[in-house]
């Protein structure tokens, strides 16, 4: 349990006496009855079992921000690091600003943030390793970094950018909300450390002492309808009508008259010029999501084309269960499937504890996309394993596995799109993420078999009726994807949120590998109807499949990684260095980040975990014999 200082002093204790029974989101503050079996269970902080004696122990407890006194000074931001003992390059509590006017009327609102901890925590429904946890007491959204395995959903779904995803230890962590502290009547230690009594806490909907609001927006603060955070503001100044960040996202906020809610708008500053940025485009922290989705996208679309394109009457596709081709078709797939997988699991900070992502099917949209596309690929493997085997029993067996394989790529395929309609990313949360994943499988399905027929086709077979109808399926990919991105450029604009900051994005720092890209995408189109009306006969034919496939490659690497690269998400304002991935970038790209005093890290996870594994291994497995064999041999 915390030891409680001599001499603390009176305003870091807690002094809520009294609470209302609702709060303004229409759910109870008592958060269990006064019999439950929830009641009179230790947190057992730091092995202790006592409980502590805290009289409002289960009730909703939250943060309280007067912006008017907060002077940025950044105590909040060291008290919670040093009493957690949080590493420079992460901080559970950090303290954005956006500022409007000029001088000599110049604004500043600093605004401190750390989890708040909601009564519908999406990282918590998110989370595929159940390394989250809302609490009875206090309300309090904990979460186990020895159970994160480091994919960093959570990091996505979070609009308050609560969850920190550690680059060197691949693994999540976040507020605690100080419950040890709590559970001996003390305030959280960055409410304790606040100089200009700005932060505060106690029970939700408390208003404290000397304070007259407790209002859920302020400038820059993200939406509170996504998750209904437990924090309140006070921000009596006057405000400008738009306020700016000073961070590199394209966002600002404005209004039309005093009173009302400011809404995120585009804020153009980096000008209308138009840049390639291939390098950062091609090399994002999730390329590995770019060759995992294309990679199983591809094989979902080819697999359900082989097995229903006979079951639906479409004789064409005959010819790709020749003795030739069909055994060639199914290790393309398995090769490709296999490789998108392994990117995948790769990725994530913890590869080894991969099997932890089964462990939320209840909730999570990341646990059910790998549980249908697991499902996929064993259906894949068995159906790939029996399926060239002659025997009645064998052609049985792989039937059901084929079964298998079609329902995982329904499910898996359904929840890949489900787990990106974010609403704290707007530029994901349209219909045209469903669209982009349907189009690729229609493309990169067809395209598998197109070409593997072209090359491995035995000379003197009729090929021209199984091309025109995979060159069709491509061009009504091509349509699909093309239409998708037409709608998705108008809504965007529309929306004037942070999807229209990605929309700017997309037009000005990746303006050159946008349009180079619509440009492909139409090329690509003419083309595929080409080849489905000309047909691979003769020499122009083969050329056009030749630039069929190499345009929709180019196109499907750079729409995929635009994807991933241009989300904006509705988080709060950082500062000029602290918070601001364009510093981040900056940091990495100039060596600053060797010095840990930056608060910035390389990506080093992978190495860490490589490093950690090696010295295990020389430590209790037969890599110690050897280097000891070798030992006595130099001897």
């Amino acid at each position: 349990m915390y030891k409680v200082r001599e001499g603390e002093p009176s305003y870091a204790f807690l002094t809520d006496l009294e609470s209302q029974e609702k709060s303004r989101y229409g759910q109870p503050i008592e958060l269990t009855v006064k019999d439950s079996a929830l009641r009179g269970e230790s947190l057992t902080i730091n092995g202790d079992g006592d409980i502590g004696e805290n009289p409002n122990r289960y009730k909703q407890h939250g943060f309280y921000l007067n912006a008017d006194n907060c002077i940025g000074c950044h105590a909040c931001e060291s008290a919670c690091s040093e009493k957690n003992d949080v590493p420079a390059h992460i901080a559970f509590r950090s303290v954005g600003f956006v500022e409007g006017g000029t001088y000599p009327n110049y604004q500043r609102i600093n605004i401190s943030m750390a989890c708040n901890h909601c009564d519908d925590p999406v990282c918590l429904k998110g989370c595929p390793t159940r390394a989250y946890t809302k609490f009875a007491e206090y309300g309090a959204v904990l979460q186990d970094p020895d159970i994160c395995f480091g994919c960093g959903y959570c990091t996505w779904v979070c609009p308050y950018n609560a969850p920190q995803l550690d680059p060197v230890k691949g693994e999540v962590s976040k507020c605690n909300m100080c419950v040890d502290r709590l559970e001996v009547g003390l305030k959280p230690a960055c409410v304790s450390a606040c100089l200009g009594n700005a932060l505060d806490f106690g029970v939700i909907e408390n208003i404290p002492e000397n304070r007259e609001q407790a209002e859920v927006e302020i400038p820059g603060f993200p939406r509170a309808d996504i998750t209904r955070p437990n924090i309140r503001f006070q921000q009596n100044k006057p405000t400008e009508h738009e306020m700016t960040r000073t961070d590199s996202m394209p966002v600002k906020y404005h209004r039309e008259h005093h009173g009302e809610p400011f809404k995120a708008t585009v804020d153009k500053k980096q000008g209308h010029e138009k840049y390639w940025n291939f390098k950062k485009l091609l090399t994002s922290h999730e390329s590995a999501h770019v060759v995992f989705t294309l990679c199983t996208q591809a094989t979902m679309g080819t697999f359900i084309l082989l097995l229903l394109g006979n079951l639906v009457g479409v004789e064409s596709l005959a010819l790709l269960k020749t003795p030739v081709v069909f055994p060639v078709l199914l290790a393309s797939l398995v090769i490709i499937s296999t490789t998108g997988l392994y990117q995948l699991n790769m990725h994530l900070g913890k590869p080894h504890r991969f099997y932890r992502g089964f462990y939320n099917l209840k909730l999570s949209p990341v646990s059910r996309e790998i549980a249908g596309v697991s499902l996929f690929y064993l259906g894949l493997l068995g159906y790939s394993s029996l399926a060239l085997f002659e025997m009645v029993i064998f052609q049985w067996l792989a039937m059901v596995f084929a079964g298998l394989g079609i329902l995982g790529a329904l499910i898996g395929g359904y929840f890949m799109y489900k787990l990106y309609r974010i609403p704290a990313r707007p530029f994901w949360d349209h219909w045209q993420t469903g669209s982009a994943f349907v189009s690729a499988a229609l493309i990169y399905g067809a395209l598998v078999p197109l070409v593997v027929t072209v090359l491995v086709a035995p000379s003197g077979v009729a090929v021209q009726p199984v091309i025109a109808t995979l060159a069709w399926v491509m061009v009504a990919g091509l349509v699909i994807e093309g239409v998708g991105h037409i709608f998705h450029a108008r809504d965007m604009k529309k929306r004037g949120n942070e999807g229209a900051g990605s929309y700017y994005w997309q037009v000005t720092k990746y303006g050159k590998s946008y349009e180079l890209r619509n440009g492909l995408l139409a090329l690509a189109l003419l083309v595929a109807a080409s080849l489905a009306l000309i047909g691979i006969e003769n020499i122009v034919g083969l050329v056009l499949l030749g630039m069929l496939t190499g345009m929709v490659f180019v196109t499907g690497a750079i729409g995929r990684s635009l994807f991933f690269v241009l989300v904006i998400p509705t988080t709060m304002p950082g500062a000029f260095f602290w918070k601001n991935d364009g510093f981040v970038e900056h940091a990495r790209e100039s060596g600053l980040a060797e010095m840990e005093q930056v608060g910035v890290a390389y990506e080093r996870h992978h190495k860490f975990k490589t490093d950690e594994l090696m010295a295990t291994l020389k430590e209790h497995s037969l890599l110690a014999m050897v280097e000891e064999a070798k030992n006595i041999l130099k001897g």
